[in-house]
């Protein structure tokens, strides 16, 4: 499983170390990213085969980080996680195409199955 990417987008530092070391954990190669900008120039998105981003974050969000993919016609599963997620916020980041929102603490096996089943799709 090491060659299977898992980018992970946030711009809190701690969260953003602890899921790819959880990634790592669990035998994936995660790549990490403190910006929506951040990961689409490093061309992210050609390598990813799942991405987990946070919804709030400076410049552009995690859901406007999934419409641009809608945009370019990228399918790789989007998994969403937020500190706040009201009912709006959960159904915009659904109808953007979030394949799991998840609120934060989220707990670890969550977070894996979640990957686990975007993988399997």
């Amino acid at each position: 499983m090491n060659s299977v990417v898992i980018s992970i987008i946030d711009d809190d530092e701690p969260t953003r170390s602890a899921v790819a070391a959880l990634m790592r954990a669990k035998g994936f190669s995660p790549c990490t990213y403190e910006s929506a900008e951040g990961f689409l120039d490093a061309r992210g998105q050609e390598t990813s085969r799942c991405i987990i981003t946070d919804i709030f974050m400076p410049g552009m969000s995690g859901i406007g980080l999934k419409q641009r993919l809608n945009e370019d016609a990228c399918a790789v599963p989007v998994i969403m996680i937020s500190a706040r997620l009201e009912d709006r916020l959960q159904n915009a980041a659904l109808e953007a195409g979030a394949f799991c929102v998840l609120r934060k603490p989220f707990k670890a096996h969550a977070l894996i199955e979640c990957v686990e089943r975007a993988l399997l799709r």
